[in-house]
């Protein structure tokens, strides 16, 4: 049978160190395919965003009831989901290789495969995503090569992440997840339907 033609594109915006960013990229695919909708995934780092805004760290650990409740939050969340949730520590980890990687698992046709596991590996099993045995591992998970590693560091990934933190900046993303369609901007898990039900119509 001939799959439906995509009606829309929504750009999912995601931080590796983000709790709810997790919850998110595990659920957007099947969602986006019930409502004809394709997923652009879009890495970005947080750190700069913060940055400007005067923090120096997530403002779950900045704040230490809102972190409570966050992550008593994603245990009610995952469980509702069938999800596993480990506490990484450190919280937030340090997202700079997996996101570089990213950028060109996505290019390789393989975002979705690999950003789904470096998620999986972070908040399902609580392990190190700046540890390139990890990404390696998750890399070989989603059928491809080590040799995105040693990409990883060239000038022109950096420079290409970078860039991409420009993007978010100039369209006005302040957390993560967010969702872009056009010119809406959707921030949250909980507005991951709503932006796909926009792109979708």
């Amino acid at each position: 049978m001939k799959e439906r033609a995509m009606k829309g594109r929504v750009e999912f915006w995601f931080e590796f160190a983000s709790t709810y960013s997790y919850l998110s990229a595990m659920r957007i695919c099947s969602l986006a395919k019930e409502r004809s909708v394709e997923v652009e995934w879009r890495p970005f780092l947080l750190g700069p965003i913060f940055a400007a805004q005067g923090w120096t760290t997530s403002p779950f650990n900045l704040y230490p009831a809102k972190g409570r409740n966050m992550w008593r939050d994603m245990e009610r969340q995952c469980a509702t989901a069938g999800l596993p949730l480990v506490q990484p520590d450190p919280f937030p980890q340090i997202s700079l290789l997996a996101a570089r990687v990213a950028l060109l698992a996505v290019e390789a046709g393989a975002g979705s495969a690999f950003c789904r596991g470096v998620f999986a590996a972070e908040f399902g099993e609580g392990r190190n995503i700046s540890d390139p045995q990890v990404i390696g591992e998750v890399l070989a998970q989603a059928g491809l090569g080590a040799e995105l590693l040693q990409m990883a560091g060239a000038p022109e990934t950096k420079l290409a992440l970078r860039d991409q933190g420009d993007v978010a900046a100039r369209r006005g993303l302040y957390g993560a997840p967010s969702f872009v369609v056009g010119e809406e901007l959707f921030w949250g898990d909980d507005r991951l339907e709503q932006a796909l039900d926009w792109a979708g119509t």
